[in-house]
């Protein structure tokens, strides 16, 4: 790296850092994703030092001569039961500054990282044919995933197959809806329904395991919340049970669109167009509360054929793709 810039460890992010933070990642944005909108300041600042859901965040800062900010780097570190082996890196160097070996620098902060806190698994994404997944390539990353994005414009929706695509007649099932966090009387459930997402494709990620219980879907609901997000959620009920759901998530409550958080059908009552039905009824809430939404964003592994089905049928189309990669540490 060019010894003329400077790589710092942050003890604790700063509003003023998270607003250098996100001048770097709209730049690196604005070149490698052109047209997907960047977080604001508050929105990173929530996201890296904000309250976390069984994580923590370390986070680094390159700097140049001048003192301005020149690439920053993050690591999440799990610390749920059955995933206290990974990480998750995020790294962007401003494009004006690239090839200098800043982004080089802030990888071996970011591994040393991991291997202090014992972790045996980095993860990070890219977009696809760009210069971080080349970086990735050089680096010893191994692709482990591929997604695809999907965007489903509002306003290209049609009333009336959006209610009967709601409204399917299955008399074992009602749907129910709640605003942040779920009702107590569903705590339980929804937990039980969250595990479900356990069997979804995740390639070759060594992600672990993910365990639900009622505290945890509620302590995921105030995560959201204290970040300044909305979060919506649509379930469907059989008997006691539930049978599946879907979640979106309104960053800063008001911007003009959503994104797509959990949805998933529980194995046993599967093979009823319940993922369908759900989230065609979260559309229809989306379209009578929500005027200001112009587009909902989602993603799914590209062999998740049966939710992609899902989600054409809805009239999401697919706009980019990005990569998960991956990189095993060595072991002490």
């Amino acid at each position: 790296m060019d010894s003329s810039f400077a790589i710092a460890s942050l003890p604790q992010l700063t509003p003023a850092q998270a607003e250098a933070w996100q001048e770097v990642v709209a730049a690196s944005m604005a070149l490698d994703l052109p047209g997907v909108p960047p977080p604001t300041a508050e929105e990173l600042y929530a996201r890296l030092a904000g309250s976390q859901l069984r994580s923590r965040v370390l986070t680094w800062l390159a700097t140049a001569p001048d003192g301005r900010v020149a690439g920053v780097a993050s690591l999440r570190l799990f610390t749920g039961a059955g995933q206290g082996h990974l990480a998750e890196a995020e790294l962007h160097v401003h494009p004006d500054l690239r090839k200098r070996g800043i982004g080089s620098g802030l990888l071996s902060e970011l591994l040393a990282g991991a291997s202090a806190e014992a972790r045996r698994t980095v993860i990070t994404q890219t977009p696809a044919d760009t210069p971080a997944q080349r970086f990735c390539v050089s680096r010893g990353f191994s692709s482990a995933l591929t997604l695809d994005h999907l965007i489903l414009p509002l306003s290209e929706l049609d009333p009336d197959r959006l209610d009967k695509l709601a409204t399917a007649d299955d008399p074992g099932y009602r749907l129910t809806r709640w605003r942040g966090t779920v009702p107590a009387e569903l705590a339980p459930a929804f937990a039980a329904a969250k595990s479900a997402m356990n069997d979804m494709p995740i390639g070759e990620i060594d992600y672990g395991t993910v365990g639900w219980d009622a505290d945890r879907v509620v302590r995921m609901a105030e995560v959201v919340a204290d970040r300044g997000d909305t979060l919506l959620t649509v379930a469907a009920l059989h008997d006691s049970d539930m049978a599946g759901f879907t979640e979106i998530v309104i960053p800063g409550g008001t911007g003009p669109w959503a994104q797509q958080y959990d949805t998933a059908v529980v194995p046993a009552h599967r093979g009823h167009g319940l993922g369908v039905r759900v989230k065609a009824s979260m559309l229809q809430w989306l379209r009578a509360e929500h005027p200001h939404l112009t587009e909902v964003e989602t993603d799914n592994a590209t062999d998740n054929t049966h939710m992609l089905a899902v989600n054409e049928q809805l009239g999401f189309r697919a706009y980019r793709r990005t990569h998960e990669y991956q990189l095993t540490l060595p072991t002490a």
